[in-house]
């Protein structure tokens, strides 16, 4: 019987849909035919449901099968002739858009945790919903009455928020700016997709670092840049590359994640951090200086942000809520000189009119509760306590299989797996055995490398993933 290959990049549910197309075009289930549950075929195929829902939903998007209440779902008769074809063909308008989906591995690592949530997700960069400040936002939300507008907020953002990082970045991060210069987003993905489509053109140059979270993101193929890689140290990028990078390829826009970089872990050093600043000025790139994990730092010692150290307006400074406090409020910041915040704020405008102005409302009350300081103390330690069990797991289970070092500081593990190693196959190897990672391919890295977060999964968790990973490894050793 027919099976996905899962070994081929084509996501299933699509190897799915060209199946039952085939089978259809060739008479093999002519109109009217029914076809089988989607339990029962998830089952003979040896995938998910959601896997068949979503390949039948492609099929009924296209004409191709329909479905009725209590008769299941069959063959349409419409499709050959019997009416007018009424549906439009939603599967060649979807691979005509110019925004390119998600790379197959990040589908496919989002289609088992959504499926599955008995999985143990070691993916996802979100914190575990113990670490969310949970009450500490509904001791806020009883003691403080919510007394705002609630119609169209300002488009550059929430102005007693913006006032409130004025404070919060220079004490948590030595970053001394105006609330003019603040643009509040959705979160740090809404900031890099903006630069991207507001400052740079199609077949402009950008660096960015290898490996880097910014190769999982489509969107930076989807504005037609060309992407140029900084290989990254123990102690972070060379500066001296971009000086290279920069003659032969003119590039306009530097992407760096200097502390505890994704997914590596690394820390740019102090010396690397002046020259990189010295060079993006003398050749006037700008630098885009994404800091989601600083405040995570174990010993409590934030490290310093390019953006504390920039006196010549050089770097464009992004930071977010979402590592460490709550992704669910969705709360992002930009800091950047007015004109280019005056240039987002109208693009983001025709976006969406502006945030939501509660998230906004909440997320100053908590940026301002004498609560916010215990809550990130505590996170740190948490954090720290999850890194030591991960740590100590790979180290008794895996022994001289992988090759890692420990970061100070972030929500991730980056490990070398000491055997040549196909990530996809690993991927699926894992996900029968009840855990996923993210694969090292996905941020450019070659293969043979793994991102492990110890951030979502729970402490009790960590050893089982572990040892599942062991279980799929071993698979693969000679």
């Amino acid at each position: 019987m027919w099976k996905p290959d899962r070994s081929n990049n084509k996501p299933l549910y699509q190897q799915i849909v060209e199946h039952i197309e085939r089978r259809i075009s060739n008479a093999e289930l002519p109109p009217g035919s029914i076809l089988p549950s989607e339990r029962k075929l998830a089952e003979q195929l040896g995938v998910n449901r959601s896997t068949v829902i979503q390949a039948y939903e492609e099929l009924r998007a296209s004409g191709m099968v329909e479905s009725t209440v209590g008769s299941g779902t069959y063959v349409s008769r419409t499709k050959w002739g019997i009416s007018p074809m009424q549906t439009p063909n939603w599967r060649q308008y979807t691979e005509g858009g110019t925004f390119l989906p998600n790379l197959p591995l990040m589908r496919r690592i989002r289609e088992v945790t959504q499926s599955d949530k008995s999985v143990i997700n070691m993916a996802s960069g979100e914190l575990s919903s113990d670490l969310f400040p949970n009450e500490v936002v509904s001791d806020l939300l009883q003691k403080q009455r919510f007394q705002e507008h609630l119609g169209y907020d300002d488009p550059q953002g929430y102005d007693l928020l913006r006032q409130s990082l004025v404070r919060s970045l220079q004490e948590y991060n030595g970053i001394n700016t105006m609330e003019s210069s603040i643009l509040i987003t959705s979160g740090s993905q809404q900031s890099l997709y903006l630069i991207t489509q507001c400052l740079l053109a199609p077949g402009d140059a950008v660096a960015i670092e290898d490996p880097s979270y910014c190769y999982s993101l489509p969107m930076f193929q989807s504005a037609g840049l060309r992407i140029f890689r900084l290989p990254v140290h123990h102690d972070g990028i060379d500066p001296d590359d971009i000086i290279r990078l920069y003659r032969q390829h003119r590039i306009r826009m530097i992407f760096a994640n200097p502390n505890y970089q994704n997914p590596t872990g690394t820390i740019l050093s102090e010396d690397k951090r002046r020259r990189l600043l010295q060079v993006a000025t003398e050749l006037r790139v700008p630098i885009v200086e994404d800091d989601p994990f600083s405040l995570t730092s174990f010993s409590g010692a934030v490290p310093s942000s390019l953006k504390s150290m920039d006196t010549d307006g050089i770097v464009l400074y992004i930071g977010s809520l979402s590592k460490v406090a709550a992704s669910g409020l969705r709360i992002g910041w930009l800091i950047a000189p007015q004109t280019v915040i005056g240039r987002l704020t109208d693009a983001r405008q025709q976006m969406d009119f502006g945030l939501s102005i509660v998230s906004q409302w909440v997320a100053e009350q908590l940026l301002t509760s004498e609560h916010f300081d215990r809550h990130i103390i505590h996170l740190q330690q948490a954090l720290y306590e999850k890194q030591k069990l991960m740590v100590h797991s790979l180290k008794h289970t895996l022994q001289d299989k992988v090759t890692f070092t420990p970061p100070q500081g972030g929500l991730n593990l980056w490990c070398k797996i000491n055997q040549r190693i196909d990530d996809s196959k690993l991927l699926e190897e894992s996900v029968k055995r009840g855990v996923v990672f993210v694969p090292g391919s996905v941020y450019g890295s070659e293969p043979g490398y793994v991102r492990f977060s110890f951030a979502k999964p729970r402490l009790d968790e960590i050893p089982i993933g572990i040892r599942a990973f062991s279980e799929a490894l071993e698979v693969f050793s000679s």
